[in-house]
């Protein structure tokens, strides 16, 4: 079984290391430092099983996972997280982790996590749901080839959809993020962001004014001067957000 350590402390890797050269049947593939070395690994290396921790700078563990879904990384690892943090857990099964380590654990303990792996290498198994969030995401990762960009929610001005896209407004610029704009509100914190129209999706204190665009239509005006369309249902939304 070809496993892959993926922690940004030398300390915790080299303790896994050292468990994991005792354990029969396993080797260790790669060690990475920090996320982005995780999905480069996983795309080029053949892997079986990652142990990952959770918080780490750049990208966190969750984060690898929803790039590993999104760029397509073919027979992607099972998963155990490894970290110092309990209140991870339940998000941990719901994107199908396959185990939870608490920092410290045993050998033994690590020993039941690899059996677990190994019972749990199968498509269904392996499912990476990137979408599972139990409260609204802090950033936003998004991948263009080998280019990745992340987009914390607080520089998030507003989101357009595009089919089966969302172009993502921040700091002038725009990102094409492959995600529906449903499925984007439902990760997003509603008392800061609110669908002011079927194509858009506004962060409320971004919203300088709203203007009268006809007899069933508004225009919000943002801090940036762009102006958006507010339907109906929109601006009753914003007046429920608003108070």
């Amino acid at each position: 079984m070809r496993v892959a350590i993926v922690d940004d402390e030398e300390l915790a890797r080299m303790v896994l290391r050292e468990m994991l050269r005792r354990e029969p049947g396993v080797e260790i593939a790669a060690e990475c430092a920090n996320g982005f070395e995780a999905v480069r690994a996983v795309h080029e290396l053949a892997l079986d099983v990652m142990l990952l921790d959770i918080q780490m700078p750049k990208l966190d563990g969750f984060e690898v996972l929803e790039l590993l879904q999104a760029g397509g990384a073919g027979t992607a690892p099972a998963v155990v997280f490894v970290t110092a943090h309990d209140e991870y857990a339940l998000r941990a099964f719901e994107v199908h982790a396959v185990d939870y380590l608490l920092k410290p654990f045993t050998a033994e303990r690590l020993h039941t996590a690899l059996a677990r792996a190994r019972e749990r290498r199968s498509p269904d198994a392996r499912a990476l749901a990137a979408s599972a969030h139990p409260g609204p995401v802090e950033r936003i990762v998004v991948r263009d080839g080998p280019k990745v960009t992340i987009i914390p929610i607080a520089k998030l001005d507003y989101a357009e959809a595009q089919d089966d896209y969302v172009a993502l407004a921040t700091e002038g610029k725009k990102h094409l993020k492959q995600q529906t704009i449903a499925s984007l509100e439902a990760s997003l914190d509603p008392r800061q962001f609110v669908r002011i129209h079927r194509s858009y999706l506004a962060r409320v204190d971004r919203i300088v004014r709203i203007e009268p665009a006809g007899s069933d239509s508004q225009i919000a005006i943002l801090h940036s001067g762009e102006r958006l369309p507010v339907s109906r249902n929109g601006a009753v939304r914003l007046k429920q957000v608003l108070g």
